[in-house]
């Protein structure tokens, strides 16, 4: 589960000293990277507009306020963007909860649901998320509108999940890899359990992609990642 809310004017977007080094790449690469990010995004976005619109209509028709929401994340070399999702939380919901459940994660503390599963990101009972707002969490639908975040250039179709800024301050250095390249909408986290994993484990799978990305391990997460979203596998 993931806060929705702005980061303090105030707060730091990186801590002082060198940005994470991104691992060796060729301009060809690259090249291909962001040509399949383009097109998978493109098609992405055109396919599910329909959704997207209903998916709208229904969080307006549920409670007040904006259909999309928007927060400040950290991108490739602790880079800060600002990210787009569908909103799945009451206006008034208090971001302190998120903000200390993370802390609880980074330094090793776990919960499980009341079937025994570990529960990542995920509150489970989270009395701020509404009703439309869980539909959308548990297919992922809200996280649609992130295609034009890759459009954009700030994020990839595959990835590590991008962090808030409150987050990205209470990692430690073994951590800094996983800014190494951008963050994605599915990955090796997403793909391998999801909220199943702890958060050390995410933290592992993210960095595995960062040093031994190739556009097979790429092409082969997307082609994994529908069978995924359809068994709601790890999703909350």
């Amino acid at each position: 589960m993931e806060g929705e809310t702005a980061p303090r004017p105030d707060a730091p977007t990186w801590r002082s000293g060198p940005r994470p080094a991104a691992p060796p790449r060729s301009d060809r690469s690259e090249r291909l990277y962001r040509a399949f990010d383009l097109l998978i995004a493109g098609v992405c976005l055109t396919v599910t507009a329909p959704l997207l619109a209903l998916a709208c209509l229904a969080i307006r028709l549920e409670s007040p306020g904006p259909a999309f929401f928007r927060q400040r994340r950290l991108g490739r070399g602790r880079r800060p963007f600002t990210v787009h999702k569908l909103r799945t939380m009451c206006l008034e919901a208090n971001p302190d909860v998120h903000r200390r459940y993370v802390g609880e994660l980074i330094t090793g503390a776990e919960r499980t649901t009341s079937d025994g599963r570990r529960s990542l990101y995920k509150l489970t009972g989270d009395e701020r998320v509404t009703r439309v707002g869980r539909v959308l969490r548990r297919t992922s639908i809200d996280e649609l509108p992130q295609l034009v975040d890759v459009l954009r250039g700030h994020m990839s179709i595959v990835g590590p999940r991008p962090v808030t800024v409150y987050e990205g301050e209470l990692y430690p250095a073994d951590y800094e890899q996983r800014f190494a390249v951008k963050p994605g909408i599915t990955g090796l986290w997403q793909v391998s359990g999801r909220n199943q994993c702890s958060y050390r484990e995410m933290v592992a799978l993210d960095i595995a992609w960062a040093q031994e990305r190739s556009p097979r391990r790429y092409l082969s997460i997307v082609a994994r990642t529908p069978w995924v979203l359809l068994r709601a596998q790890g999703a909350a």
